[in-house]
């Protein structure tokens, strides 16, 4: 058995000394004791289970690949501090072992006919449009009772998250199976959360954190003397995105009209089966048959499975221009997102609003 790191015993200790009254801040309305139960009890997990990447990749009793893969990691973590200016702390140069595909599941649920989530909100990360369970079952008895209740619900499996650096976040294992690469940017990406985040706006704070992970990554490639990435599953990525958001706007179209019940469903599953067509032909004349969004588009469809799309990328070109107009200085760019994030937020997306129309203007 791997026996915790001292400094790691020393923060179990002060989280169960400050859980009592970390519960009772987090209990809210109808919010119940069961479920911010469970949200401490995994994050307790999760922290006893870490261990230094350094002690990992020394042990040659443990998996070499493993070992190959947490060396690229703990590279592209020193880059990210040293070259991006991202939090130089704990965070991404500890490993833990989960045991399982997925660190949480999110539960999302809107009304049969809204695309207006079913919020819930929370001290440290606001309001977020899901309930995360560590348990696989939690999430699925969740899932069942708002069926009951008549929402449209979906299930998304989370192969890392970040506590806004509250608490040293590991590698897990559930994001072995990724490439070197895209690892790297998942270390920027939640890096960029810690380095800054605006309560209640997730537009910002994932479209901020996806520019440094694209930029970053982009320096990683040239300082490992990489060529450019050409770009095509970004582009493809993005045309998916489009397709799911204009399915998206002719829903919420839709539910503006007074239609009786049953013509509305109809009219919701013609809007899905014209997605499913939409994507088809895009596979087909343009992606080469490339099916990696298969099993996302035939699988069944509802307005909750829509809810993440567009939330990671719809300020990525303001972002960009603000990069290059503080002349692709780091540490001026953090500054001017802070200066961004303090504003009003009528006046923070007027502001991105005019940046991402200089981008287009200039491209």
């Amino acid at each position: 058995m791997i026996r915790p790191h001292p400094s790691h015993r020393l923060l179990d200790r002060v989280f169960r000394i400050l859980f009592p009254g970390l519960l009772l801040l987090l209990l809210n309305g109808c919010a119940s004791v069961g479920y911010y139960s469970q949200l401490a009890s995994g994050q307790l997990r999760l922290l006893q289970a870490r261990e230094p990447i350094d002690q990992v990749i020394a042990d040659p009793a443990r998996d070499p690949t493993l070992r190959a893969h947490l060396a690229q990691a703990r590279a592209a973590r020193t880059f990210a501090s040293a070259q991006l200016h991202l939090p130089d702390n704990k965070s991404y140069r500890l490993y833990a072992d989960i045991g399982r595909p997925f660190v949480v599941w999110n539960v999302f649920a809107t009304p049969e006919f809204s695309l207006a989530p079913q919020n819930h909100c929370f001290p440290i990360a606001g309001c977020v449009a899901y309930r995360g369970y560590y348990s696989q079952g939690a999430a699925r008895g969740e899932a069942a009772l708002q069926r009951l209740r008549g929402m449209d619900v979906a299930i998304g499996g989370v192969e890392a998250y970040s506590t806004l650096g509250w608490f040293n976040d590991p590698i897990l294992s559930s994001m072995m199976h990724w490439g070197d690469e895209r690892l790297a940017t998942l270390i920027f990406h939640e890096l960029a959360h810690q380095r800054f985040y605006v309560k209640d706006d997730t537009e910002f704070n994932e479209s901020f954190a996806t520019f440094v992970e694209q930029q970053g990554t982009r320096q990683w490639r040239a300082s490992r003397g990489l060529a450019p990435d050409n770009g095509k599953r970004m582009r493809q990525r993005e045309q998916f995105i489009q397709l799911v958001l204009d399915t998206r706007q002719r829903l919420e179209q839709l539910y503006t009209q007074p239609l009786p019940a049953e013509q509305m469903r109809q009219r919701k599953a013609q809007e899905f089966e014209r997605l499913r067509a939409d994507y088809q032909r895009l596979r087909d004349t343009r992606w080469a048959g490339d099916k990696r969004y298969d099993a996302w588009v035939y699988a069944p469809l509802n307005n909750a499975r829509l809810l993440p799309f567009g939330l990671y990328s719809q300020w990525v070109p303001a972002f960009a221009a603000l990069f290059q107009q503080e002349g692709g200085d780091w540490v001026a760019f953090y500054a001017a997102v802070e200066k961004l994030g303090s504003l009003p937020i009528d006046e923070r997306k007027a502001a991105l609003k005019a940046l991402a129309g200089s981008k287009s203007s200039g491209d």
